[in-house]
Parts: C-alpha cells; structure tokens; sequence
C-alpha cells in the first residue's frame, strides 16, 4: 500500500477570525496587529500566503464564546481567550478578492448549520474564488454552542457523527445536483439551462429533508475538498470515508507516525486510496534570526504570555465541563477523568510528553492554550525547516498546519525564513502549478456521485 501522495509537503495556515490566534495569548505579543476587525487584516496575511505558495488558509470556528467554565463569558471576555469570531464567509469573501490562488477553507458545524446552506455558501465561494474552496466539517463542542441555537445540550458524540454522516453526503449529493454543462445559455432559442441535467433530490434520510436542487451550479472543483480533525476511533472512521484532509494533534514524532500508520490503514479498508489523503500535524514555528533569538520568542510565549486562568477557560469549553471548581493545581485523578467527557484522550496525549512529571489541571489546560499541543519547531529558518524535513522524512506526516504563535507575524517569518529552506530541500513548491485548491493538492475532480437506488418519493 502506498501511504506518501507526494514528495512534496502540503502547507495549511491556520487562522482564527478573531483577536487571537489559535495560541491564546497571541494578542498581547508587542507586534501583533489590533485592526482584526478590518478586512484590509486578513487580506494582508491572505497575500502574504500566496507570495509563499501556501495551499490553504483555513479558518477555525466557534459558534459561541467560551461560557463554560463558571457558567459564564467573563473570564473569556476578561483574558481575551477567543470572544471574537467573526463570520467567516464574509472574511474568505474579502480574501479571495486579494488573491488569485491560495485555497480559502472555514470551519461550518453539521449540528447547527443546515445542509443546505452550508452546500450553497461554498458551492457560491467556490465559484467566486476560481475553485479555492475548502469545507471543514465539525460537530461542534459544547453546550455554550447549543445554547446560542435554541437548544439547553448539545448532542452527544455518537449521536452528532451519526447526523454528520448523512449531513455531509447530502451536501455532496447537493453540489452534485447541477451536472457539468447544464447551463446552455441559447440566447436565440431561449434555452437557460438543461432541466434533464439538474436534478431534485427528494432527501428523507433520519435527520434530514431537503427536496432540492442546489441554487448554485456544480462548483469548480466539483465538491469543495472536506477538512476533518476527529481524533476518537468514531472521528478517525468519519475521516476515512470523506477527509481529503486530516488535520492531526500529535505532540511528539512517534506519536504522529502511529496516527499516520492508523488513520491510513483505516482510509484504505474502506477502499479509498490512502495516498490522495493528506495528513496534516498542526504545528507552532517559532523562528528568529538566530536560534538563540528563537529560543528567546518561545519562553516568553511558554511562560509570559498566557494566563493560567485563559487556559483553564479554555479548557473548559474544549471538554465541556466546568472546571470552576478545582483549583489550577489540583491533579488529574483517575475520577476527574472519568466524569470528564471526551478528556481521556487529551490526557494520555499530555501524559505521553510529561513523563513522570504529575500531571496537573494547570499542566493540562496549558496544552491547548499555548505551544504543547502539537509539534513545536523553534530555531532559525534553516533549523526550522530542517525540523520540518525531518518530520516529513519519516511519514510522520503529508505537511503541516502552521499555527501562528502572534499575527501577522508569524507568516511573515515564515515565509521569507523557513519556505526558502524547505524549497532548497526539495519538499515544497517553488510556484503554483494549478489554480484550484485541488490541483495544489493533486486532486482529481470527481465525478458526480451516483444517484442512490431508491429514491424516496416526493
């Protein structure tokens, strides 16, 4: 079985529409930018990736403010530990106006967004970027969420992938619901449009009605390429059915080339080939002009920048639970972990870097609030790239999501330290050789999906 696409490394930059990065505490970085409520920010960064042939710029989401921990929004509010979320549609929009080929990808819940919209606003952001667009699919995470949509929980986990499967093929199914070339435009004989060739669905599945057709023509690219980051058995097997690519937390080498080796195994059981299927470890660079310099950057965003209390907040709204009542050192016991849902996995992850340090509350939330999530690259921009090779050298990997430590910074050092090395070495493109995201990843154009056997009646 071949695993590796490519000898070439997909770059994935990711982004939150916020006043933060995904590090929480970028904000108070002395050069990040304060105009992240100005379209002429993001265009800036969006720019930036293209002049460093980055294949995608991909935007996370919430759907609430993190109001988890002590049942409200003041410690968020208080920290700066994500409030701010803008609509992301209308930020890709402004993006693709400013470039010419880098991918837009966004982050849209199958449990609170439906599927009809969610088929019409990337099949219409497809058609206006040229074939840029890219759909993470998310479950979503909280009750905090549930509650900005007229509902007291959120669902559980089987539950939300059960729904997000047939969410996400009638969502195919929608896109596919134009075939290429049903546009005539006969202006002489008055003929718009082929009706034999754009098709109703009449949808009645367990979760969903939708009659159909799509408001938009076949997009670009056919379907926008699907993002999917599951980390539990049930999100590796939702992954392996549609991912095109799959965004990974993986803090150390072998831990990444074990998911790699599983998450592949699974793509191919299912009769997909394992190699079209880019597998993406997010990572934080931290590069300086020398690697003393590097080093410097990254203890003050370990040890100055973020407050513990932002990381708890954090945390809270990541596992669901409210963590206001145990203190920051209180340790992870076996019993915690049992009435914390969906935290086991976390904490063998955290337990796995720590060694036979205890493993604290303090320890643990600092691990998705600063730089110990995933793999941490610090050095100059040859080091950094060398890293980078090194990862990718042993199929740990397809690429990386570079995570951006302050904005817009960290792209801007980037791409004028460490793409030139990875160029020299032979793993990253020098230019673009396509226009759509797909061709940047070397992904066929699918053909329409076939229409099910049985239809249900209208």
């Amino acid at each position: 079985m071949s695993r590796r696409r490519t000898d070439q490394m997909a770059l994935v930059a990711f982004m939150q529409a916020s006043n933060v990065s995904v590090f929480a505490g970028s904000w108070r970085w002395p050069s990040s930018a304060e105009d992240y409520l100005d379209l002429r920010y993001y265009q800036r960064i969006a720019r930036t990736l293209e002049d460093g042939t980055f294949d995608l710029m991909f935007f996370d989401d919430r759907l609430a403010m993190p109001a988890i921990y002590g049942d409200s929004v003041a410690e968020a509010v208080r920290y700066g530990a994500r409030p701010i979320k803008l609509d992301l549609m209308t930020v890709l929009g402004v993006c693709a106006g400013a470039t010419e080929k880098l991918g837009l990808g966004a982050t849209y819940s199958t449990t609170y967004y439906p599927p009809f919209h969610v088929a019409r606003s990337f099949a219409t952001l497809d058609h206006l970027s040229g074939g840029r667009a890219a759909w993470n699919v998310v479950t979503s995470v909280n009750d905090a969420e549930a509650r900005n949509f007229g509902m007291d929980v959120h669902l559980g986990h089987d539950a939300r992938y059960d729904r997000a499967d047939e969410f996400v093929e009638l969502v195919s199914r929608l896109w596919d619901s134009w075939e290429d070339g049903a546009i005539i435009a006969d202006r002489a004989a008055g003929m718009f449009a082929d009706p034999a060739k754009v098709h109703e669905l009449h949808h009645r599945g367990e979760f969903f009605e939708v009659r159909g057709p799509l408001t938009v023509p076949r997009p670009p690219q056919g379907r926008p390429p699907i993002i999917q980051a599951g980390s539990s058995g049930r999100g590796r097997d939702f992954a392996a059915k549609w991912a095109d690519l799959i965004f990974t937390a993986a803090p150390n080498l072998a831990m990444a080339k074990e998911h790699y080796r599983d998450q592949k195994e699974r793509i191919a059981t299912l009769g997909r080939d394992p190699s079209k299927v880019r597998m993406l470890p997010m990572a934080y660079v931290v590069v300086g002009e020398t690697e003393a310099h590097a080093k410097e950057k990254e203890d003050i965003f370990l040890n100055q920048l973020v407050d513990p209390m932002a990381s708890l907040t954090l945390l809270s709204e990541l596992t669901n639970y409210d963590f206001s009542g145990h203190a920051l050192d209180d340790e992870v016991t076996d019993e915690l972990i049992d009435s914390v849902s969906g935290i086991r996995g976390l904490v063998q992850g955290v337990r796995k870097s720590l060694g036979d340090q205890p493993l604290t509350l303090r320890r643990l939330a600092s691990h998705r609030a600063t730089l110990l999530q995933g793999p941490r690259f610090v050095g100059t921009g040859d080091q950094v790239a060398e890293q980078m090779h090194a990862w990718f050298d042993e199929e740990a990997c397809d690429g990386f999501v570079v995570a951006a430590t302050h904005l817009p910074g960290t792209f801007e050092e980037f791409v004028r330290m460490v793409v030139p090395g990875l160029r020299r070495r032979g793993v990253f493109r020098t230019a673009y050789s396509g226009t759509t995201l797909r061709e940047h990843l070397g992904l066929a154009r699918p053909e329409r999906m076939p229409e099910p056997a049985v239809l249900a009646a209208p």
